[in-house]
């Protein structure tokens, strides 16, 4: 049986990080939270959140995980309990939660120089970068500052590397009082590590971890003490990073944030959709979207795809699923333009008769908008197109000044009875002007 145990100080490590020290931060709850942030009742109440067209729960509140409703689970099966304890329920309002994102990370970024936003409700920041004596308690401000100026809980996990950071956020969670968990001690360290699953190591799948238990690694201690090359040789150098990283080795560098290279919107309809007009006005609201998204990161796209497609899991109806790809003669960040390409692909895959669930569109291959290579063939149409965003750019500062969906182009619709479900949905706060908070 070959060793998994190995001798740490015959394996060189991929990069020198002996200095670097990790933080990350991660916003509680992050719906939950949002949903307290401009509702100060729902503090200490069960709160869940549900996922597009109210269907499962995506998100809970600590008092509605300790009442047994669990991540997922279909909205219509705890119902029933959720009534019986009076747990608030709400439908997810993305806008608002990705404005509270933003302004926590705008935030965060006025307090640390190098910080990597990981996801709408994490960052990782460097530590070792800072002239600051007490960490623990420079992080215990920046959870405080987060906390006061947006009604945000955060927790934030250090460690030498960004994986053990990550284990170091999650017990950070645990600890209500102080939220900040300092993982810097290699005794601490082991402690941690010989109680820690493998399935809970970021960066360690399901798939991966019964590979790790064929071969005897069973906890995350027994991995940062493996073969790092035996290790390689089962996931690969994924695997092999995280053993380096597990022992304080740092492998993964703070990361700015790239642009996208797709972008996708796609939502199921919160009723069957059987009318041509329908799905018109569907793909339409959908490519303002993407373009509107297109626009947040200054890009143009290349191509772009759209697909409709019925319900897979009603047999007993006709199934249909269909998409078709259209490149531009150059890349176009032109609502018009997109909007006008979408609609025409949607009239060559619709048919008739047929009772679709989902439908959607991705603009692909995406460029800067200042760096791209133009097209001979497209000379004529740049005149057309600077008028164009500027049409677009009256557009977007009356939706500001008057209010979201002020005005919007006709082929958008005005009932859009087939959109998606959300009976629930609370104010959108911090972006729509007619649903600002009120002070009584």
């Amino acid at each position: 049986m070959l060793s998994i145990i190995s001798n740490l100080d015959s394996q060189p490590p991929l990069l020198d990080g002996n200095n670097k020290l990790f933080a990350l931060i991660d916003c509680n709850n992050f719906y939950a939270s949002c949903e307290r942030a401009f509702n100060p009742a729902l503090l200490c109440k069960p709160v869940v959140v549900l996922s597009n067209n109210d269907g499962c729960i995506i998100a809970r509140s600590n008092e509605a995980k300790a009442l047994g409703v669990p991540m997922g689970a279909p909205f219509f099966k705890y119902k029933k309990l959720m009534l019986e304890k009076r747990v608030h329920v709400f439908s997810s309002n993305y806008t608002y939660y990705g404005n509270m994102s933003d302004r926590v990370m705008r935030s965060l970024a006025m307090m640390v120089p190098d910080m990597e936003i990981y996801s709408i409700d994490e960052a990782f920041f460097r530590l070792d970068k800072l002239n600051e004596k007490d960490l623990v308690q420079f992080c215990s401000d920046i959870r405080r500052k987060i906390n006061q100026w947006l009604s945000i809980p955060t927790s934030v996990g250090i460690a030498p590397t960004k994986t053990l950071a990550k284990i170091a956020n999650n017990i950070a969670k645990k600890q209500a009082t102080s939220g900040v968990f300092d993982m810097r001690e290699k005794s601490l360290q082991d402690e941690i590590l010989s109680k820690l699953p493998l399935e809970e190591i970021w960066g360690i799948s399901k798939g991966s971890s019964s590979k790790l238990y064929s071969i005897g690694v069973n906890s995350a201690l027994s991995l940062r003490d493996s073969d790092s090359k035996l290790i390689r040789q089962v996931l690969g150098v994924v695997g092999e990073r995280i053993v380096y990283e597990l022992r304080g080795i740092s492998c993964l560098e703070i990361q700015e944030v790239t642009k996208k290279k797709n972008i996708m919107t796609s939502r199921s309809f919160g009723r069957k959709i059987t009318s041509k007009t329908e799905m018109r006005e569907a793909i339409a609201n959908y490519a303002i979207r993407a373009c509107e998204k297109l626009h947040d990161q200054k890009s143009r796209a290349k191509a772009i795809h759209v697909f409709v497609q019925t319900n897979p899991f009603n047999q007993n109806a006709k199934q249909y699923n269909c998409g078709l790809t259209k490149t531009f003669i150059s890349p176009t960040n032109i609502t018009k333009t997109i909007l006008q390409s979408a609609l025409k692909i949607m009239d060559e895959i619709f048919i008739e008769n047929l009772n679709y669930k989902k439908a959607g569109i991705m603009l692909l291959d995406l460029v800067n908008e200042d760096s791209f290579q133009g097209s001979l063939f497209a000379s004529n149409d740049l005149q057309k197109d600077e008028k164009n965003s500027k049409i677009e750019d009256a557009m977007k500062e009356i939706n500001v000044k008057v209010g979201k969906g002020s005005i919007f182009y006709a082929t958008q619709g005005i009932k859009r009875s087939w959109a998606m479900q959300s009976n629930k949905r609370s104010k959108e706060y911090t972006t729509n002007s007619s649903e600002l908070a009120e002070v009584f």
